[in-house]
């Protein structure tokens, strides 16, 4: 890969971002933040249990929220699909990507479920420093009742009748319980074949392989799990990723991206892998969100015409700079990306 041409086609499309426009469709997390002061913990007159405290909290938009929340930091126009439930959280998500500048129209609300959350408390150690203590989940194990796929499918498809791109995030592993059913996942293959100017790209956890039609995104330990090999892991090389990454490729009918980390990523096409340098990275990082941070940064990427190898690149420019930011769900900003590509030059 010539990365110094990459890095100057990328720079040359930047200030084209304002007129791209991207649906993001999938699962949708609320990121919830409490922080806890540990000087102020209280013995409960009821339990004798210690009650913490908290003293103040943040709200990001996770998941699918971090993929928006970075493009929408970019400068892309973001419309969003997904689902989520009547509750609370339900209300703090979709305040939480409108205050990013997100379309929420494309959200399906039901009552059949609750809003994914991920609920982090932070407590202050001796030190002074904030250290995360046991996460609480909300998710849904249930399958997704069929009226709300439905809705799901016609949400998508009027976004993608309007849109240059669509990002699919796929955060879960349990089948059916949640935006990308088995149903929605035949719908993109369709949409797929029908609307080929419109960049349609997946980003799944644990169903990679199910998609046909779509450019497809995984790391490594994805990868072999695609393949029931996670035990053959260990043994990866940049040479086995490629075989594997056909493989895959050929499954899908699309090329294949396969990220490794500060090593890099691979880009499979027509049964080539050609690997893409990582940026170099100094100093603590929080690696929470950095593959949907990736994954903003290529699917923009495509949108302003950029070969999937400079796509990819942008994405790992983007990721580079959020998993510096300790503490948050991060984005970055054009001017971060700029300065970030000119160091390849």
């Amino acid at each position: 890969m010539n990365t110094a041409k990459s890095a100057k086609d990328i720079l040359s499309v930047l200030d084209n971002i304002p007129g791209r426009n991207i649906t993001v469709y999938g699962d949708f997390c609320l990121d919830k933040y409490l922080y806890i002061d540990k000087d102020r913990d209280e013995l409960s007159v009821e339990t004798g249990l210690v009650a913490y405290q908290v003293t103040r909290k943040k709200m990001y938009p996770g998941a699918g929220g971090t993929v928006t929340n970075n493009l929408c930091s970019l400068g892309a126009k973001i419309r969003c699909v997904g689902l989520m439930g009547m509750d609370g959280e339900g209300l703090e998500l979709m305040q939480a990507l409108e205050g990013i500048g997100a379309d929420t129209g494309g959200m399906v609300r039901s009552e059949e479920i609750q809003t994914n959350t991920y609920t982090k408390p932070l407590r202050r150690t001796n030190g002074g420093d904030w250290a995360e203590i046991n996460r609480l989940d909300f998710r849904n194990f249930e399958p997704v009742a069929p009226k709300d796929e439905e809705k799901l499918i016609n949400s998508l498809r009027a976004a993608v009748a309007v849109s240059d791109a669509v990002v699919i995030v796929e955060q879960f592993y349990e089948r059916n319980c949640s935006a990308v059913t088995d149903g929605v996942r035949a719908e993109i293959a369709r949409l797929a074949g029908e609307r080929p100017n419109v960049h349609l790209y997946a980003d799944s956890r644990g169903n990679t392989a199910l998609y046909r039609n779509v450019i497809v995104k995984c790391n490594v330990s994805e990868l072999y799990q695609a393949f029931g090999r996670g035990d053959e892991e260990r043994d990866a090389t940049p040479a086995r990723i490629g075989e594997m990454g056909a493989e895959l490729s050929a499954m899908t009918g699309r090329p294949v991206v396969v990220t490794a980390g500060e090593k890099g990523a691979y880009v499979v096409e027509e049964r080539e892998a050609v690997h893409v340098p990582a940026f170099d990275v100094k100093g603590p990082i929080d690696i929470v969100g950095a593959g949907d941070a990736t994954s903003a940064g290529l699917a923009l990427g495509l949108t302003l015409g950029l070969d999937l190898r400079a796509a990819v690149l942008l994405g790992g420019c983007v990721s580079s700079i959020t998993i510096q930011q300790i503490g948050q769900t991060g984005a970055a900003t054009r001017d971060q990306v700029r300065r970030r590509i000119q160091t390849l030059l």
